[in-house]
């Protein structure tokens, strides 16, 4: 399906839902292709926090009372 600028702005979600079950749809000006939308997909290679994967497991330890009290001693924080 192609639409001009101005149906794609008026009709989005009804586009969008049109592009989820599998329709092309091209937005127009001036009878010209100019975009396509395409279903998002993520990227499965950003889902895992690489070599550092698993060794921070007790990075939650670190934000305690006594290291809050500390860290403002430094800064001269009360």
């Amino acid at each position: 399906m192609q639409v001009s600028v101005l149906e794609a702005k008026n009709q989005l979600s009804k586009l969008v839902k049109a592009t989820l079950v599998g329709e092309e749809v091209i937005i127009a000006s001036n009878g010209e292709a100019q975009v396509r939308l395409v279903p998002y997909a993520s990227s499965p290679g950003l889902r895992h926090w690489g070599i550092w994967g698993g060794r921070c497991a007790g990075v939650d330890q670190a934000f305690t009372e006594e290291a809050d009290a500390e860290v403002g001693r430094l800064f001269g924080k009360p």
